[in-house]
């Protein structure tokens, strides 16, 4: 198994970074260039913007942003919310990103991820699938509008299809899980891994060192956080350190 990534999360929304909990009651928690740097001093091995607003309003302000993070900060810079075509990616590629993340686009018209890779490359894309329990087939269902709406799909039929479309890789969001520190939904993991071959990012729910391990080996490829590393629980030192010691290679 490759080296595990440790990735922060910029949820961005006015030009500042917010969090919640289950995708509600969000607080501001601070300016995305500044938490950049920091985290990119700190050993973070990724870094991933969402515009969680993603209204058409705040594009320009993440461009803006985005053009000062990758000034500041040489790790790769993964951003998504508010891409919908192949043009979209192309913008956010010459402000700075390395990779784009989509989500409510692909859903609404699949075919935009052949458009993407077909340009750029499987490399740049990520798929990111907000995901809680439903009335699907495997009891998993994709959300979209930042979380806002189900749309009945099967997460599991989902990132496979997506997968055969070309995504490079997928950042699953576990709803259930997101913002409350009780660690990572581990089952989600375990269900989703053997359906796709590309590399997985679990997300939601970090909340102690403790939780990171067992979400890697649950079937995680890289581990994504937002508040634990905001409020400074811990930092990206303490996460590679407890790995570790569990015997997981880190980068």
């Amino acid at each position: 198994m490759p080296a595990v990534r440790i990735i922060p999360c910029l949820d961005v929304d006015g030009g500042r970074v917010v969090k919640g909990v289950n995708f509600k009651g969000l607080k501001d928690v601070g300016d995305p260039v500044e938490l950049a740097e920091r985290y990119g001093a700190g050993g973070a091995d990724e870094l991933t913007f969402l515009d969680i607003g993603a209204s058409s309003g705040n594009r320009e302000t993440l461009y803006d942003v985005v053009k000062k993070t990758a000034e500041q900060v040489f790790i790769p810079l993964t951003v998504g919310g508010g891409v919908r075509t192949a043009d979209d990616v192309d913008r956010l590629l010459r402000a700075g990103a390395d990779k784009a993340s989509i989500n409510t686009a692909a859903i609404a018209r699949p075919e935009v991820i052949g458009e993407i890779v077909d340009r750029f490359g499987s490399q740049v894309l990520v798929l990111s699938a907000d995901v809680r329990r439903g009335d699907t087939a495997s009891g998993y269902e994709v959300t979209t509008h930042g979380g806002k709406r189900g749309t009945g799909l099967d997460a599991l039929e989902w990132v496979r299809e997506a997968q055969e479309r070309g995504v490079g890789e997928v950042l699953l969001n576990s709803m259930d899980a997101d913002g409350t520190k009780e660690g990572f939904d581990l089952e989600l993991i375990r269900d989703v891994r053997p359906h796709i071959a590309v590399p997985l990012i679990a997300s939601g729910g970090a909340g102690k060192l403790e939780h990171f391990a067992p979400a890697v080996r649950a079937g995680a490829d890289a581990v994504l956080a937002a508040s634990v590393f905001h409020y400074g629980t811990f930092t990206i030192a303490d996460v590679k350190d407890a790995l570790r010691s569990e015997g997981i290679e880190v980068r």
